[in-house]
């Protein structure tokens, strides 16, 4: 990750969006991220949804990636694969323990490279924005759209270790922060009063950058 000599430029690479929606009749909070990245559609995709690939700059990924099949995220999500139009978009629930939110991902030409636009939707507990705001789920996807950039750079797979560490380096702390300000600012243009969305900025930046203690089962 000390490829990152100016973390503030590559988080400002996405363009974050915050939306307020409903799903059977529950009001959700929808999360929009986007990044052109220099390369065709069709490597893009591959990088996205192929299993031997995708641990390259993600996570291993196990299951029946056809539609209607379950996947599972080492150590972290699954769900279904509900949608697959190959290579414009893919749609798939997004479920760790009894929480399920919704992610949607297309792709489309921009110029001589791609975009990928990320939406994830989610039931948000309202106590839990109020702390977090967009930023807890946010700078998650920010962090996994540096590593998909760098990986589509150098054809090598980002070394996970220095990925976990990374949101604790400096560099890595001003990523962070750049991330979760502009979630913030996203918030504050869908309605959400801008000091209380730059203050639960504040608490995800402490949430994403502190290191865990020794010995701790938090």
């Amino acid at each position: 990750m000390a490829l990152l000599t100016d973390p503030t430029a590559i988080a400002g690479l996405v363009t974050r969006e915050v939306r307020s929606g409903t799903r059977d009749g529950a009001p959700t909070r929808i999360a929009v991220a986007r990044r052109t990245y220099p390369t065709d559609r069709g490597d893009l995709w591959d990088a996205l949804t192929d299993a031997e690939r995708l641990p390259r700059w993600f996570l291993p990924v196990s299951g029946d990636l056809r539609v209607g099949g379950r996947y599972q995220l080492e150590g972290n999500a699954g769900g279904v694969v509900e949608r697959c139009d190959e290579p414009e978009s893919f749609a798939v629930t997004w479920e760790m323990g009894p929480q399920m939110s919704w992610l949607e991902i297309t792709l489309s030409v921009d110029g001589a490279g791609t975009r990928l636009e990320l939406v994830h939707e989610a039931q948000v507990d309202p106590e839990f924005w109020t702390q977090y705001g967009p930023g807890a789920v946010g700078v998650g996807w920010d962090l996994a759209l540096m590593g998909l950039g760098l990986h589509l750079a150098s054809g090598e797979p980002v070394d996970p270790a220095a990925g976990l560490e990374f949101p604790t380096t400096p560099e890595g702390i001003a990523f962070v922060r750049t991330a979760a300000t502009g979630w913030a600012e996203a918030a504050a243009a869908d309605g959400d009063e801008p000091i209380a969305a730059h203050t639960a900025a504040e608490q995800t930046i402490v949430f994403y950058t502190t290191v865990p203690e020794e010995g701790s089962d938090s």
